[in-house]
């Protein structure tokens, strides 16, 4: 169960966060459009689990290892552009959101 301070903050980071990668895709992953999805922050504030999408994709896992390279970076950038609202940037990780995978095989099992 989060507060309503772990949903702003993790509301604010997931915004600053698609920003930043929107920016710096074209170096990141070339021909490929990141979304992130949803970010659950720690209730200390400290720590994020930053969930991603990545459209088109053969390996997920692949492009979020690739992700995690830029961590330090994309830190970096988002506290330069958070700095007024939180006193300490969250350290956080990627990790591969396959729920649109998940609900595509629903979807095709239910068809059967």
């Amino acid at each position: 169960m989060s507060s309503l301070r772990q949903e702003k903050v993790s509301e604010l980071l997931r915004r600053e966060l698609s920003t930043i990668i929107q920016r710096n895709e074209g170096e990141m992953l070339p021909g490929k459009m990141t979304t992130v999805t949803t970010v659950r922050i720690s209730p200390d504030l400290s720590f994020a689990r930053v969930y991603v999408s990545v459209f088109p994709t053969q390996d997920l896992k692949a492009d979020v290892e690739v992700l995690k390279t830029y961590v330090p970076q994309l830190r970096f950038q988002l506290g330069k552009s958070i700095r007024h609202q939180l006193r300490i940037v969250p350290s956080f990780t990627f990790y591969a959101d396959d729920s649109l995978d998940y609900a595509e095989e629903i979807d095709a099992l239910l068809k059967e």
